[in-house]
């Protein structure tokens, strides 16, 4: 099966506008009758939602907690790009799409990126009007700082709380949505499936989170705005109820699932510090502006403790970062960052109880521009980082290590955000198409904003468009029917099992599997006994699961579990993507694919696709299908940031 991508023809900077023009329309009038389902109201759901019932569809938006604000975009901290270009420092729509392209390892489709690129400037415009509280300079303009992989200061920020500002003014657009009657919010409803009627997607299935009932609710089309899958690790930087299945339901119903190893692993987390462990804690990316990443130079000063980090002479420290990559410095990439941590410290020289650390030191900032200004900038993640360890970052260094953050696989989707089912969009982090291989910081926040605000109200009417006026398939079609029966069924299957592991000791022993041999370095054996371990602990899970309580109650235990049993297939479809890819790309380090000097080494020659992964049933070999990446405005070279 060959997929369409639908990217307009012409030169790169007029794609997308000659594209808005070019797709059909929906009288304003005509709007009014047609139903939207949007699961998830994070940053692309919420703004998506809003914008959408503005134009005047009806929509059903659903998120599994209770209220729309706890959606987990509200964690991302550093801030948001636009290439406004406000520091006149050299910034534009091509620098932003060009580091974009590159930071990606030239593994996502041009004109994606370069729309994100264009609708960048507008998304600070929206925002500002919206009363998001951007930081600002001395003369009250907006501020910007600088992020991991530009030369430029292109991020704007509202502190270490950027993502929250940006979900409250999503929120409020919502909001007035909701009073208006156009947006019903479904709360605390987790979508367990997809409803497909001649393989177009009519609606979904939830199940009730507090009452466990599973009900159908129906659609035109249906957004998927769900986030991504980076808890299949276990341990991992996300909200422990993020989750992969909505997506994984999709991929199931005949969506195809695009690049799904491609996982970021971010450089600057507070390390694990022990076997009970749930979740994992971003530090922002931001505090590698003024912080500077060192470890001991003698592996004798292994394991030192912050505290006596401040004692060691500074010809005894080494810079690694600033050492190796003179132009970039601390501000290299996350996968660069994150590789060169993992590799000091696998040569016996982190620090901290485990080694398994390094430092990330404030006090040559604090020296230059003195505690007040470094905590107007950073002062509420210096707090959350001294409430976690108890170690003052004025004081000592901070201790960072990487982490699972973000995942830049996803749903495949075409330049209209559509997925190959027809009526089946994804946005946000639930799709594959800006990052490739790795997401350079404060693109997140852009990606899900655009999508939500400047590019689905666009696109989405090119199908609706094409549909006949009145209501969706009803409710009562037998398609609803079979996907209720079939959802309450894996519910009753797993209740039924009566074992003796929790989801979570399971959901450990498959974290463990993931990141021991599909985390930061990867091999060809690794992942050949990695599938098999996958294998034998899906066995395991469907034969000693313990769950307690019933499906209509609140059950914790049962989202977990029906989580988990979705994350089970989709980490072995990550296995086996990684195995096909037998190369080294952005974060993911193929042992047997590297340059003299230990970097990253792409194979242009056998690799540039995005590798489409098609559900071929149960037990059965996904279908691979390769869409081709063509650059015609970027030469494709090895990255360097030296």
């Amino acid at each position: 099966m060959s997929l369409e991508s639908k990217i307009p023809a012409g030169p790169l900077a007029e794609k997308w506008e000659k594209h808005k023009f070019n797709v059909k329309l929906v009288n304003p009038a005509n709007k009014r009758k047609f139903t939207i389902v949007v699961v998830g109201t994070g940053l692309a759901g919420a703004s998506a939602a809003a914008t959408l019932a503005e134009l005047g569809y009806n929509v059903e938006a659903f998120c599994f907690q209770d209220s729309p604000r706890r959606a987990h975009s509200i964690a991302a901290q550093g801030g948001i790009n636009a290439a406004k270009n406000y520091q006149n420092d050299g910034d534009s729509v091509f620098r932003l799409f060009y580091d974009t392209i590159k930071g990606g390892d030239y593994r996502s489709r041009e004109a994606n990126v370069h729309r994100l690129a264009e609708v960048s400037t507008e998304i600070i415009d929206q925002c500002v009007a919206q009363g998001v509280p951007f930081a600002r300079d001395y003369g009250g303009l907006l501020d910007n700082r600088s992020f991991g992989g530009a030369q430029v200061s292109r991020t704007f920020y509202a502190r270490g709380q950027t993502g929250q500002q940006l979900l409250l003014g999503a929120y409020s657009a919502l909001s007035k949505m909701i009073n208006t009657g156009k947006v019903k919010m479904h709360l605390r409803k987790e979508m367990l499936d997809v409803v497909t009627v001649d393989g177009a997607a009519k609606g979904i299935v939830t199940r009730d989170l507090v009452t466990g009932k599973i009900e159908s609710h129906a659609g035109h089309a249906t957004l998927l705005c769900t986030g991504g899958y980076g808890n299949v690790f276990f341990l991992s930087t996300n909200a422990m109820a993020s989750n992969g299945s909505a997506a994984w339901r999709a991929y199931k119903k005949g969506a195809k699932f695009a690049n799904p190893c491609f996982t970021q692993i971010h450089p600057t987390c507070i390390p694990v510090h022990g076997d009970y462990q749930s979740k994992l804690t971003l530090m922002s990316e931001s505090l590698r502006n003024d912080g500077r990443v060192w470890v001991p130079k003698d592996k004798k000063n292994q394991k030192i403790t912050a505290a006596n980090a401040v004692k060691l002479p500074e010809e005894e420290r080494d810079y690694y970062l600033e050492r190796r990559y003179p132009s970039f410095g601390n501000l290299v990439p996350r996968d660069v960052a994150s590789r060169n941590a993992k590799m000091v410290c696998d040569e016996g020289r982190g620090v901290g109880v485990t080694g398994l650390a390094v430092f990330l030191d404030f006090a040559d900032a604090i020296k230059r521009d003195g505690k007040a200004t470094i905590a107007a900038k950073y002062g509420n993640l210096f707090d959350m980082y001294k409430q976690i360890t108890d170690d003052d970052p004025y004081e000592v260094p901070m201790m960072i290590y990487p982490a699972v953050h973000y995942t830049m696989g996803g749903l495949w989707v075409d330049y209209n955000l559509s997925t190959n089912v027809p009526g089946l969009y994804a946005l946000g982090e639930a799709n594959f198409s800006d990052h490739g291989a790795n997401r350079l910081g404060a693109s997140a926040l852009m990606q899900g904003l655009a999508d939500g605000y400047f590019v689905i109200p666009y696109t989405i009417g090119d199908y609706i468009a094409t549909l006949p006026l009145g209501k969706a398939v009803d409710k009562s079609h037998p398609a609803f029917a079979e996907a209720e029966k079939a959802a309450q069924g894996r519910i009753d299957k797993l209740l039924s099992i009566k074992g003796n592991q929790t989801p979570d000791d399971l959901h450990k022993k498959l974290g463990h599997i993931m990141w021991e041999y599909c985390g930061m370095s990867r091999n060809k054996e690794g992942l050949e006994k990695a599938r098999g371990l996958i294998q034998e602990l899906r066995v395991e899970f469907n034969r000693d699961l313990k769950l307690i309580g019933s499906n209509e109650e609140l059950n914790m235990t049962l989202e977990k579990a029906l989580r988990l049993e979705d994350f089970l297939e989709l980490g072995e479809l990550m296995v086996i993507d990684a195995h096909n890819r037998s190369e080294s790309c952005g974060g993911h380090f193929r042992e047997e694919s590297q340059t003299e000097e230990g970097e990253a080494l792409r194979k242009d020659d056998e690799f540039n696709y995005v590798a489409a992964w098609g559900y071929a049933g149960e037990g059965k070999d996904p279908e691979l299908t390769k869409e081709v990446l063509e650059f015609e405005n970027v030469k494709l070279t090895q990255r360097s940031y030296k």
